[in-house]
């Protein structure tokens, strides 16, 4: 099943920029899966059990490296990386 993730990582230390680009290039060596990127948040698109599996591991190990990080996650069983025109 395909499906979409919009996610954003808040690291609540005053260094927060490291670990956020960290992630993100953890996230991109999961070559089954794409990730982009924009100012605000990461969108992340494949089959369900491979995004699973690549945020099971990014967040634990964000979790393991930093003190205190806060992630907010939107999934949708749905391929929203095309953006309808209207």
């Amino acid at each position: 099943m395909k499906c979409s993730v919009e996610i954003s990582m808040y690291p609540l230390k005053k260094e927060f920029k490291e670990p956020i680009i960290e992630f993100i290039k953890n996230l991109r060596k999961h070559s089954e899966i794409i990730v982009k990127t924009n100012g605000i948040s990461t969108q992340i698109f494949g089959d369900y059990d491979n995004i699973s599996q690549a945020l099971n591991k990014e967040i634990k190990s964000s979790f393991k490296n930093n003190k205190s990080i806060v992630f907010n996650m939107k999934i949708i069983n749905s391929d929203l990386q095309e953006i309808p025109i209207f």
